[in-house]
């Protein structure tokens, strides 16, 4: 018996009520679609996914903003590539919602860029327009997006600036630990963030609710090693956070990570698409920096965001609702013709789900 098929036999020994944890990171999404996790575990332990991927709880606001950038003639918007077929709100009609995909086959120019150095490189080399790069992220992005800041005011590349819609995962977690609608019975906590902050900043869910925490890598075994450590948690009664990943994550993170992002951008209230608003879980640009905030440099007039249409994307990332059982799940919405942003992310749960299981429920 190998160590995965151990862990599993462990799991099912579990004979209280059943658990629900949660994952709040896109990796962990697609790593443990990809190994059908979902389907190998015990009926009384349930993995779900949560708002862990940062293009899906990015409002519908930020892309209706970044549309209405891109429609001024002076402005190159520089993006990563999941955005771009992100859509936007939906007005009078149409075929299709618009998207950043669309405003570029309409003459926009919106150029896909793999870091926030690519977005500086076109500052530089277009010295004679602005270059509006499109920050979005959580703690593991947020510091390229503030070192890139601070470069380009260094090399005084006034044309460069960030519409930025950062945020922060453990203000999300906290929401979801007190929300009335779901009881989530423990964290799987996200690798990659944890790498930037470190353990210690789960210890609050633990302190102040109860919530047991076990950090985990991608692979299938690593994940099964953070749902055994939860479980033997909830056994002893003693919740804690398990550091299941301790060749990545060390006590006290990346602290120069924190520290560069520290100098860029201030903690304030924001809007996740599904869960709301949540106090002090997303990051703008400091006043000091207010040069390369492209939402204090460009006066956009914006109607108020509209949904796509029978997306129940938010209701998904609030781990309510399962994918399939979406009604446009597998039909209207899918990865060629994606109706919410679940279905367009890479690290989506719809699209997990779909690339997975063949378009189940379809």
């Amino acid at each position: 018996m190998n160590e995965a098929q151990a862990l599993l036999a462990q799991l099912a020994e579990w004979g209280g009520p059943p658990l629900t944890f949660m994952e709040v990171c896109g990796t962990h999404t697609m790593a443990a679609a990809r190994a059908g996790l979902r389907t190998l575990l015990p009926e009384r332990v349930r993995l779900i996914s949560g708002p862990g991927c940062p293009v899906c709880v990015t409002p519908v606001g930020f892309i209706d903003h970044a549309l209405a950038l891109a429609q001024q003639h002076d402005v190159i918007l520089a993006t990563f590539g999941d955005l771009m077929r992100v859509p936007g709100s939906q007005r009078g009609g149409g075929a299709a919602p618009p998207s950043l995909q669309r405003a570029k086959a309409g003459g926009a120019d919106v150029r896909v860029v793999y870091s926030p150095l690519g977005a500086l490189a076109l500052a530089r080399a277009e010295r004679e327009r602005e270059v509006v790069f499109l920050g979005v992220g959580f703690e593991t992005t947020t510091p390229t997006v503030a070192a890139a800041v601070l470069q380009a005011a260094r090399e005084g590349l006034d044309n460069f600036s960030v519409l930025g819609a950062h945020k922060t995962i453990p203000e999300a977690m906290d929401a979801l630990a007190t929300s009335d609608e779901l009881r989530v019975d423990g964290f799987l906590c996200p690798g990659h963030v944890s790498v930037i902050l470190g353990p210690e900043v789960y210890a609050p869910l633990v302190e102040q609710r109860g919530v047991p925490c076990a950090i985990a890598g991608f692979e299938t075994v690593e994940i099964l090693r953070g749902l055994a450590a939860m479980v033997a948690q909830i056994e002893a009664g003693q919740p804690r956070v398990d550091n299941c990943y301790m060749g990545a994550v060390r006590a006290g993170g990346n602290p120069k990570a924190r520290s560069i992002a520290a100098q860029v951008f201030t903690q304030v209230d924001s809007t996740w698409r599904g869960l709301g608003v949540i106090p002090q879980s997303g990051l703008e640009i400091a006043p000091a920096y207010a040069a390369h905030d492209a939402a204090r440099r460009f006066q956009v007039e914006l109607a108020a965001p509209v949904e796509p249409k029978g997306c129940r994307c938010g209701d998904v990332l609030r781990g309510v609702l399962d994918p399939a059982d979406c009604a446009l799940f597998g039909r209207a919405c899918t990865p060629e013709a994606p109706q919410g942003a679940c279905m367009v992310s890479s690290e989506g749960s719809c699209a997990a789900r779909y690339h997975y299981t063949e378009g189940e429920g379809s």
